[in-house]
């Protein structure tokens, strides 16, 4: 309102003019005396209070503790792990119990990283907060970083808590962090978010529950009237749904519909490992809540390669891997698949061990295994040749550097990066830990019809056996090996598996059926001509007649086998057998006999890299002279045997010259020595499966002095 005084004509008073952009009412007077106040309609700024309801929570004290560790405003908190082990309802969990120090108030969004509708974007959650903020729509800004710079800025005066759930990436959740010091933020994610973690957000990794809680889950989930009738059902049933909380529910969910039906008929029914992921799904009116859907959905969030390694690990025989082992199955070089492992990991649909290791959580791998089995079988059998001829080319690099004495052919397979050794006990550390990934790869290499690859994989492993034992496994191992050397149509191979499957028979304590194989193994090499192999039948008969206490008939095979060895000018086979011969004598009492082959053997064996026999024989020598005039000097040979069976990391030698010095230490009188001795050696040979009949012997008749 102005007053004109410039106007043109006579003075006509006042005159009220309003111009210019006018926003809110405006007021007309006559006359104001006195100062003039304007007060605007009372604003009051709205405090979110936005969490979601926590629902059931069990057993997760030591992840609350964790996530306690930083509050108030200690900068964000990652709760990550795989898809449904509960993030969601510890994250909440823990805002609930910590309202107090957030009195500003507590927002919430859902990020739906894994969502079929894709994820938030982080301008659009930040337009949410704004508005539960009192920004109004118009005072929204448009660009990502304005919004994220008015959230800081109103963020700065309050004390609030952000729970960002479901995030997929760094990038998305960065924006959204208040990153004032009275304020914290939880975020939850089936990734780590290394990318906020080296910012400065600290991690709580979640696994699954313990036994004992998901018992408790299960329980308050279906009833402890249904689970209490059942509680052995019930232990098994929460081990299939690897005690995942999200598995649990769903099972729980299953049974709670069906009133009638046990919790042995949904254990039988989990028990198809084919049919566990159709099973593990439950229906709602908005959703369809599955493991299966779950990862899917994880999957899909997964770059192309990334997705093609794991679809190719669903076809993976084994248990754990590696990089080396994932570039040889999928046919890709070594970064890249050491880089898929890194995201998988990442994502929580690995477990990463120690040593560069990784595996899938079974439900993981049965899901992962559907998706492979969408592939074509020539797919799947190009992924098995690929590994299988990698491995038989690491395996004999591994028996190379154990047993360098050992003749063998270069198989011709061309593979990628196969793993070097810079020593024998770290090529068996090798062998040792892959055993368990090597047997179901030879099996699935037989179903595949790569006989070669099957049997040769099987021969060149044969060092393991030699120090570890493993017999059991070993002879279900060897029968692989000689069903596909059958198959293949060759008759050398034939005889070798035979004389492996006699090896491990007769660890086992079954002599008949080690005879039968090793007959056939002999008959096999006479057809074929070869005496070296037939002497070598003929030292594993004479092992067998000593077994047997038939020290005569060992003797003749052993006569039989050295004549055969000498004649051939095989050195070490002859330094072998001698040892052979003088544990015979041994046995039948003529420890004086014994000495004169045993010294023969070390002296043959003292130009071959040969350890484990060169140990052997000082272990036997010095039982050998422990009756002779220096009864020290048998101890010190058996104990330079000793080290030696440990600094090459033969499980089997050790134990044997522990044997060994129990009876030293028994004969004279050194009573808790010769225990101390026994008891460490039966460990030994029990850990190794092979028969500890003898020592139990010794410990008995040690309780009786």
């Amino acid at each position: 309102m102005t007053t004109n005084p410039c106007a043109a004509g006579p003075p006509r008073g006042h005159v009220n003019e309003l111009g210019g952009p006018v926003a809110g009412p405006v007021v007309q007077a006559r006359d104001v005396q006195g100062g003039v106040h304007f007060h605007g309609a009372r604003h009051t700024v709205p405090v979110p209070r936005q969490l979601p309801t926590a629902g059931l929570l069990v057993n997760r004290a030591d992840a609350l503790a964790d996530l306690g560790r930083g509050r108030p405003g200690d900068g964000a908190v990652v709760v990550s792990g795989p898809a449904g082990i509960g993030k969601t309802a510890v994250a909440l969990h823990w805002a609930h119990g910590n309202l107090a120090h957030y009195p500003d108030g507590q927002l919430f969004v859902d990020l739906q990283g894994h969502s079929a509708a894709g994820p938030v974007l982080p301008g659009e959650a930040l337009g949410r907060f704004l508005r539960a903020l009192g920004v109004p729509d118009d005072g929204v800004p448009v660009e990502l970083a304005e919004r994220a710079a008015l959230f800081r800025s109103l963020a700065a005066a309050r004390r609030l808590l952000v729970v960002l759930d479901d995030a997929y990436s760094a990038a998305q959740v960065g924006p959204l962090l208040p990153g004032t010091a009275g304020s914290a933020a939880v975020v939850t994610s089936r990734w780590r978010l290394a990318g906020l973690v080296v910012r400065g957000a600290r991690g709580v990794q979640l696994g699954p529950l313990g036994r004992d809680a998901a018992l408790e889950l299960l329980g308050a989930a279906l009833g402890a009237e249904r689970v209490a009738p059942e509680l052995g059902m019930a232990e098994r049933l929460v081990e299939q749904c690897e005690r995942s909380p999200l598995a649990l529910r769903i099972a729980a969910a299953r049974l709670a519909t069906r009133p009638g039906r046990s919790l042995a008929a949904l254990v039988r029914d989990l028990a198809h490992e084919r049919r566990r992921l159709a099973v593990l799904s439950a229906q709602d009116a908005e959703d369809d809540v599955t493991i299966r859907a779950a990862l899917t959905l994880s999957y899909r969030n997964l770059p192309e390669p990334v997705r093609y390694l794991y679809r190719t690990l669903g076809a993976y025989p084994g248990v754990t891997f590696d990089g080396r082992t994932v570039a040889a199955l999928a046919g890709v070089p070594l970064p890249e698949a050491e880089d898929g492992l890194d995201l998988l990991a990442e994502a929580n649909l690995l477990d990463d061990l120690p040593g560069g290791r990784y595996r899938f959580h079974n439900l993981v791998r049965l899901h992962a295994r559907e998706l492979a089995e969408d592939e074509p079988e020539a797919v799947h059998r190009a992924a098995v040749r690929r590994l299988a001829e990698w491995a038989v080319v690491a395996a004999l690099a591994a028996s190379r550097a154990i047993a360098p004495y050992r003749r063998l052919a270069d198989p011709g397979f061309r593979t990628p990066d196969p793993p070097e050794f810079a020593d024998a006990a770290e090529a068996l550390a090798w062998l040792d830990e892959e055993f368990g990934n090597l047997r179901p790869l030879a099996r699935r290499a037989l179903e595949c019809g790569l006989h070669r690859q099957t049997w040769l994989l099987v021969d060149v492993s044969w060092p393991l056996f030699l120090h570890r034992g493993h017999h059991a496994e070993r002879l279900d191992f060897d029968r692989t090996g000689l069903a596909a050397a059958r198959a293949d149509g060759d008759p050398v191979a034939e005889a070798k598996l035979l004389n492996r499957t006699g090896l491990a028979l007769r660890a086992l304590g079954r002599p008949d059926e080690a005879a039968a194989d090793f007959t056939a193994a002999l008959e096999l090499w006479r057809r074929l001509g070869d005496t070296a192999r037939v002497a070598g039948v003929r030292r594993r008969l004479g092992l067998l007649e000593l077994d047997r206490g038939a020290v005569d008939a060992a003797a003749d095979h052993f006569g039989a086998a050295l004549d055969a060895y000498r004649a051939a000018g095989e050195d070490r086979r002859v330094a072998l057998t001698l040892c052979d011969l003088g544990a015979a004598l041994l046995k039948a009492g003529r420890a004086a006999a014994a000495v004169e082959p045993l010294t023969e053997a070390g002296r043959l064996l003292a130009s071959e890299s040969d350890p484990y026999n060169q140990a052997r024989v000082l272990v036997l020598l010095g039982r050998a002279q422990a009756d002779g005039p220096d009864p020290a000097a048998a101890a010190a040979s058996v104990e330079r045997g000793l080290a030696a069976m440990r600094e090459i990391g033969s499980a089997i030698g050790e134990a044997d010259a522990l044997h060994v010095l129990g009876d030293l230490a028994h004969r004279d009188g050194r009573t808790d020595d010769a225990r101390r001795h026994y008891t460490r050696a039966r460990e030994i040979l029990a850990g190794t499966g092979a028969p500890t009949r003898l020592l139990d012997e010794r410990l008995t008749e040690l309780g009786r002095d």
